[in-house]
Order: structure tokens, then C-alpha cells, then sequence
């Protein structure tokens, strides 16, 4: 659960994550190597997809305000059963705390705002 911001950060629980973060259901990690948001590729998201079962979807936060993610990576994602709803990082982070109370099966990446 992501407990509140700090800087261009994130805090969850005890922890500071000062740049991007990658979230699982079972992990929170810092994202120190996330580009920029027209630059994405499911590669920049390292290992957040490899779960059995699959992602519902990723929850992508986009930094202080909402972009679009490249395309290509929204359709090679939805090629594999992942769907991605993009958002500004901090409603991203919100959405997470909702979604995973509802035991959700999903992941996040969530850009520095």
C-alpha cells in the first residue's frame, strides 16, 4: 500500500521509494531506471510481468499528469491478456490501495511526479 509521497517519491509503508516504483502484490521496488513515458517498452518494466497467474492488468502511473503510453507497448501488452490503465502517478497510487483491497490481481509502475 502506498502510504503517501515525499518529494517526487513515493512511501510505502516505512520505506522510501525517491524515484519511480514497480508494485506486486507481493513486492514494492524501486523503479531508479524508468524513462520517460513515451519511451516505455514492457522491457523498462524488468521482471513486474512474470507472474503465474498473469497480471490482470498494470496500472501505470504517468508522473504529475496523465500521458499516453506508446501504443506498441499497450498492444504487445494486450496480446498478453494485460490490460494497462494509465493515470497520473498519484491517482495510480490511490487506485492501487482500492484495487489490491479488493484483492486484485494486478501490478503498478508508477513514474516520479
Amino acid at each position: 500500500m502506498v502510504t503517501g509521497f515525499q518529494g517526487r517519491g513515493f512511501r510505502v509503508r516505512d520505506d522510501v521509494f525517491p524515484g519511480g516504483l514497480l508494485l506486486s502484490p507481493v513486492r514494492a521496488m524501486a523503479w531508479s531506471d524508468a524513462p520517460a513515458v513515451d519511451a516505455l517498452t514492457q522491457a523498462a518494466l524488468g521482471d513486474l510481468l512474470e507472474f503465474d497467474p498473469a497480471p490482470e492488468f498494470l496500472l501505470l502511473g504517468t508522473g504529475a499528469a496523465l500521458r499516453q503510453p506508446p501504443r506498441a507497448m499497450v498492444r504487445a501488452l494486450e496480446e498478453r491478456g494485460i490490460g494497462v490503465e494509465a493515470m497520473d502517478s498519484r491517482a495510480a497510487a490511490r487506485a492501487w490501495g482500492v484495487l489490491r483491497a479488493e484483492e486484485r490481481w494486478i501490478v503498478a509502475a508508477l513514474l516520479p511526479l
